[in-house]
């Protein structure tokens, strides 16, 4: 079977539900986007809400798609820089725990956390302090680490250090490896647009977005933005959230029909649903079968708090 490496940052989430949208717009926060937040703006969040209930769970969109496929059964490994806090253990603890060959980078600064707004739709809205997975360098990332694996998942949210996104992806085909990416968050890549252009063009082998990451990126909708991606990656998916998601592997398109399920968070649903996919290509699985696992594992996803789904559901 063929080996898998994520590379993210590697944040802890604080997940709270919220009963309407006050809490999201007294922190200055776009409903369902992603802001990049300093210390001092976490700090004042998490003043805020102390009195809230709240979920821990480790977090970060490439290390929820390699725990997924590491509870599915693949060989898997991780790079993501934290510290040696409250935190960054018990984010080590996690993945080991799932079996994760790990190779972690460590930092003087906190551990980055996700604080995730979660709407009564099940809609989120992410105050992302990164912490140490922001001091990540190129000169960090080991090419050896890189040769031991066959395929790369990137997380798009690293587009935002241009520099280490493009030496991870350089390394990664100097090494032979495929690259897979996910689209991460529709203004990151509004506002980024060029890069995300670059990296398609050049390195990706492999594309996940959702539907309004792939209009940002196409300015078009569904399949017409399929096919717009088609021309860069060999395997590209578009996920539709109820209305489950379409592919286009090799030129054929194929139609994936969402799983049932009731959407209470859908923070991960993304990932894990990634999670399936890739599991399915790794193992020569036809595009349907790849989906329908991706689909089932993503409906799971959303009818649960957070990212990480019990053994039972990997069976």
């Amino acid at each position: 079977m063929k080996k898998i490496l994520g590379i993210g940052n590697a944040l802890v989430d604080v997940l709270l539900e919220v009963s309407d949208d006050q809490q999201i717009e007294k922190f200055g926060l776009v409903k369902g986007g992603m802001e990049m937040i300093d210390a001092e703006k976490k700090r004042v969040i998490h003043s805020e809400i102390a009195h809230l209930n709240q979920k821990i769970a480790s977090g970060g969109s490439t290390s929820n798609t390699i725990y997924g496929l590491a509870k599915l059964g693949a060989q898997t490994g991780y790079i993501g820089k934290i510290s040696k806090d409250q935190a960054g253990d018990f984010f080590k603890n996690d993945m080991d725990r799932a079996q994760i060959n790990t190779h972690f980078l460590y930092s003087d600064i906190d551990t980055g956390i996700a604080t995730t707004f979660i709407s009564p739709n099940g809609e989120r809205t992410f105050a992302t302090y990164l912490g140490a997975a922001a001091t990540m360098t190129p000169s960090e990332i080991n090419i050896d680490v890189l040769k031991q694996y066959d395929i790369i998942h990137v997380e798009g949210y690293l587009i935002f250090n241009k520099d280490l996104v493009l030496d991870i992806c350089q390394k990664a085909k100097q090494c032979g490896l495929k690259i897979s990416m996910d689209m991460a968050s529709y203004n990151l890549v509004e506002s980024m647009r060029d890069l995300v252009e670059q990296l398609l063009v050049d390195y990706v082998d492999i594309i996940f977005a959702n539907e309004e990451e792939a209009k940002a990126f196409t300015g078009k909708e569904e399949l017409e933005a399929l096919d717009e991606l088609s021309k860069y990656c060999s395997v590209s998916v578009v996920k539709l959230g109820a209305k489950g998601s379409i592919a286009k592997v090799d030129g054929k398109v194929t139609v994936i029909p969402p799983a049932p399920g009731e959407r209470i968070d859908t923070t991960g649903a993304g990932d894990i649903y990634a999670s399936g996919f890739l599991y399915g290509l790794i193992n020569n699985y036809s595009v349907d079968q790849c989906g329908a696992l991706a689909s089932r594992l993503g409906a799971a996803c959303i009818q649960t708090i957070g990212a990480r789904l019990s053994d039972e559901h990997f069976n």
